[in-house]
């Protein structure tokens, strides 16, 4: 399973201008719904969730958030990504008391929750690389994440 096969042009926001991580859940799980991925309760599952459980990352540059939900929300396996024009406030997943400024955010629609404990691990295993987060959040749209991803899923292969 690579991240890249979870991945679609047009569930993909480069530079995208919200207030608050409520606005962003909206427009990404809206480009999840529309897209036919994942059933009408699945915003409501990701709220929910990211306040139980946050799922903020502190890296070395950037902030990082992963929010999912439970499989039962999704129809069709998929990651809507989200890079920001300004960062968002996240609660950090190590330390839920702290807030966190969040730049790029992965949102999982998966199915099994198996493939979201493997999932979780790959993006970490991703993010946690400076020059290829760097590169996502400068990509200029979908198109190019996509690639950033794919190409660090072969070299991650290759190593």
């Amino acid at each position: 399973m690579q991240i890249s096969e979870f991945l679609h042009e047009e569930l993909i926001v480069t530079n995208l201008k919200v207030e608050s991580k409520e606005d962003l859940f909206k427009v990404l799980y809206e480009k999840l719904y529309n897209s036919g991925f994942v059933k009408e309760s699945f915003l409501d599952g990701i709220k929910s969730r990211e306040e139980k459980f946050p799922t903020g990352l502190q890296l070395n540059k950037y902030g990082v958030a992963l929010p999912h939900t439970d499989p039962e929300h999704v129809i069709s396996p998929a990651i809507a990504v989200a890079t920001l024009a300004k960062p968002v406030i996240f609660k950090d997943m190590a330390a839920s008391s702290n807030d966190l400024e969040v730049n790029v955010v992965f949102m999982l629609a998966l199915k099994e929750a198996h493939s979201q404990v493997e999932m979780l691990q790959k993006l970490a295993y991703l993010i946690q690389n400076d020059s290829q987060l760097e590169m996502i959040v400068h990509a200029k749209n979908g198109e190019e994440i996509i690639g950033i991803i794919k190409d660090a899923s072969l070299s991650n292969l290759n190593s």
